[in-house]
């Protein structure tokens, strides 16, 4: 199988996580743990979903590095995200090429630039597809589009998780608590059955490995996810064994920034949903 082709395959199913810290790991210390030892881990990440919705608004940065045999692709991006009503705007840049994409009322909207500015079909300049429409995934092998908000609402069911605290961390200046979560690959499913079918086979487990930063107001302030997939088991004979290892970083900053996301004019726009779920008909205008 291609190299990028196998890193495509589970591109979609990395679903998410944080910017590594540029602070030292120092365990509690004289002060403790910013939210308190008394909290206990579970409930601290699970009320770090209602402090950070609590802030509004964010600046957030965003990364993203896949390694499938020997091959590696990166992304990064950066923007702001209106955590209260899920609206975001982002410059995502991979591989050369640059995506502006913004995310309103429930839709994706991505602009490219360069030699992808020809994949928007009808002349138009900007990409739709609708997230209700999209579903929890696309066809296997092919990936769901981005969503910057998806990392916070993975806190929200951080009660069905099992969560340790690893001790204290100083980031950019900020005392803020490490903790390991593992979330149950159904949250991540979002009710998909087919998809949690799927995240279970190239786990190869029913939980996933994902690492949080709180501050000392409990908001989320970093997010990671490190995995390592096997996209070809029981799928690909010979193949089985192909190994894709992941990582995802998402991180937090300026809450109460200013932010305002609006959809693109819809003369600009062509609807793709149609072809991410993989069914018939031309890409829509407007």
């Amino acid at each position: 199988m291609p190299k990028t082709k196998a890193a495509s395959a589970v591109t979609a199913l990395v679903l998410a996580a944080a910017l590594t810290g540029c602070g030292s790991e120092d365990g509690p210390g004289p002060d403790g743990d910013v939210r308190g030892a008394a909290t206990p881990p579970a409930r601290a990440v699970q009320n770090a979903y209602r402090a950070t919705l609590a802030a509004r608004t964010a600046r957030m940065t965003v990364s993203s590095k896949v390694v499938a045999e020997g091959q590696t692709l990166t992304g990064h991006g950066s923007g702001v995200a209106d955590l209260e009503h899920g609206a975001s705007r982002f410059d995502l840049t991979s591989q050369g090429t640059t995506i502006e994409q913004r995310v309103v009322d429930g839709a994706v909207y991505q602009r490219p630039t360069g030699a992808r500015r020809g994949a928007v079909p009808g002349g138009r300049t900007w990409l739709k597809i609708d997230l209700a429409r999209l579903g929890g995934t696309g066809p296997a092998g092919r990936s769901r589009p981005t969503d910057p908000m998806e990392p916070v609402r993975y806190l929200k069911d951080a009660g069905r998780a099992h969560v340790t605290r690893v001790g204290g961390q100083t980031l950019d200046g900020t005392r803020t608590t490490h903790y390991r979560v593992a979330v149950p690959v159904s949250v991540l499913a979002r009710g998909d059955a087919g998809q949690e079918q799927e995240l279970r086979r190239q786990l190869g487990t029913d939980r996933l490995p994902v690492e949080v930063w709180l501050d000392g107001r409990g908001r989320l302030r970093q997010e990671r996810v490190l995995l390592t997939l096997h996209p070809l088991k029981q799928r690909t004979p010979g193949h089985g064994n192909t190994r894709v290892t992941s990582t995802t970083e998402v991180r937090l900053t300026d809450f109460g920034t200013d932010v305002k996301v609006t959809a693109p004019p819809a003369a600009d726009t062509a609807d793709v949903t149609g072809r991410a779920t993989g069914s018939a008909g031309t890409a829509q205008a407007g």
